[in-house]
């Protein structure tokens, strides 16, 4: 019989959190790991003294961050390109995707927006129909999606970019049921990770997107302006949107997508930094920790008018809460004048712990709750 792991414990002492801050809004952009900081300053004097650190030494710290990338979901490392966003991971996907006429693009309503504008344009020039699935009224986001994948007269399903939960408040979209279905209909699946990847298993094996994305400044403790797209082997032949040295021919795998400016001395080793403490503590551990912390938020604010999605419907580490005639305006201000600080998306207050954060927190966001409400 297989050892049950421990849970993981708060890792609050490798970040600079003050002990009277409760930051509850990774959804948004985490703080930086002071690993992941010293990582960054020790890239500045790189370019700062560029006469003491041969620019040799930093291709390799684009072999680190790339493998651990791919680590993360499953892949081999020559399946994995280093681009700037999520957005310009979705331009290089809109634009290597050949569709008939006529098709659908299928998302949900209300989605963000770089997994929507490239695919937007996508329609308008080839005659696309973009359907856009309707929040639910139950919050089952996977039911509505696999009715409108199998709906019968529906015009062919070409494209389905999707993503494993809705930004806005963490509602579950369950792509171990979904993909299969995509698949069945003869569409290319193109996954966002941004929301999951480094707090949910992400596994392109599983799954076996088409493509798939995320970034590194939320989940995975890392920097802005970097990204990674995994694209299947046999999308490893196409034409990237920027031309530059690096990713010519005989660029092979992937890396036929990478960015250009790729060897940054600064933010390639910390995303490496980033990505491998993630690793180190398993992310299911990590899921298990903020599960933990998401749901005692949704019990304990019972009977303050906001209402989270059942259990089963969302996701490990984000809470969306809804009233009845919307989030009170000035709310967001008035936490963070507790030491609060969360976001307002769509309707929802958002509470995204990461493994920073602990008991104390949660109970500091509902005393200022209630305070406010």
């Amino acid at each position: 019989m297989d050892a049950i792991a421990p849970p993981l414990p708060c890792q609050r002492h490798l970040f600079e959190v003050p002990d009277d801050i409760s930051y509850l809004d990774a959804a948004a952009w985490s703080p930086l790991p002071r690993s992941v900081r010293e990582a960054g300053e020790a890239g500045l004097l790189v370019k700062s003294r560029p006469w003491a650190h041969p620019r040799e030494a930093v291709p390799a710290q684009a072999e680190r961050a790339r493998a651990a990338a791919a680590r993360l979901i499953g892949a081999a490392t020559d399946d994995v390109a280093i681009v700037g966003s999520v957005s310009h991971a979705m331009a290089t996907v809109a634009a290597n995707l050949a569709v008939v006429p006529g098709g659908r693009v299928l998302r949900v309503a209300d989605e963000f927006p770089s997994l929507c504008y490239a695919f937007d344009r996508l329609a308008r020039a080839t005659g696309l129909i973009v359907e856009e699935v309707s929040r639910p009224e139950d919050g089952d986001w996977t039911a509505a999606l696999l009715a409108a994948i199998g709906r019968a007269g529906a015009p062919p399903l070409a494209i389905a970019t999707l993503t494993p939960l809705h930004w806005t408040d963490g509602g579950l979209i369950d792509l171990d049921r979904l993909a299969p279905a995509v698949h069945a209909a003869g569409a290319a699946l193109v996954i966002d990770a941004t929301q999951a990847a480094g707090v949910l298993p992400v596994d392109v094996g599983r799954w076996r997107p088409d493509f798939l994305a995320f970034p590194t400044y939320k989940w995975t403790l890392g920097p802005y302006a970097l990204a990674f797209l995994y694209a299947a082997p046999h999308r490893q032949d196409g034409v990237p949107i920027e031309e530059n040295t690096g990713n010519r021919s005989p660029a092979s795998g992937a890396r036929r997508y990478d960015r250009g400016e790729l060897n940054d001395p600064v933010l390639l080793p910390m995303a490496a930094t980033g990505l491998e403490l993630v690793l180190s503590w398993d992310v299911p551990a990590v899921a298990d920790r903020l599960r933990r912390l998401t749901d005692r938020l949704a019990e304990d604010l019972v009977g303050l008018g906001l209402a989270a999605a059942a259990a089963h419907l969302r996701t490990p580490h984000i809470v969306g809460l809804r009233a009845p005639g919307g989030v009170p305006p000035g709310l967001t201000d008035r936490l963070r004048r507790d030491g609060v600080y969360a976001s307002e998306r769509s309707g929802a207050l958002r509470l995204s712990p990461h493994v920073w954060a602990d008991e104390r927190d949660v109970e500091r966001c509902v005393a200022a709750l209630r305070r406010s409400l």
